[in-house]
């Protein structure tokens, strides 16, 4: 099992930055990546970004590139989401997750408010 804690959230008015950060902890040793994913109220749950943590390959959302970063700190089993410029349309319920040998997404973190005023 891995446990997922974020921090990092809260109320940001538009053109804006907020960092996010999710430590994992438990059975670490198999993660194949993390990532982070966002559901708006009324929307469906939609990917971020995620990277791979053996060889740090990054991944983007459309909608968050050039704009968003993820990181990671291997000793602290920490990853971080930079979010710059960000807009009312990234408002959501921002959650950690993590993916085992399966490669799968199958470990959260029970998420963090983000909120973007105009």
């Amino acid at each position: 099992q891995v446990q997922l804690v974020e921090s990092g959230g809260g109320l940001v008015q538009a053109g804006g930055s907020l960092r996010l950060s999710c430590a994992a902890s438990g059975r670490t040793s198999s993660t194949y990546a993390m990532g982070w994913f966002r559901q708006a109220p009324g929307k469906e749950r939609e990917f971020v970004a995620h990277i791979i943590w053996s060889d740090i390959s990054t991944y983007y959302a459309d909608s968050v590139k050039g704009r968003f970063t993820i990181s990671r700190d291997n000793a602290k089993n920490t990853v971080y989401l930079q979010m710059n410029s960000l807009n009312p349309e990234d408002t959501a319920v921002y959650r950690c997750a993590a993916a085992g040998p399966s490669r799968a997404f199958v470990y959260w973190g029970q998420g963090t408010q983000v909120t973007v005023s105009s």
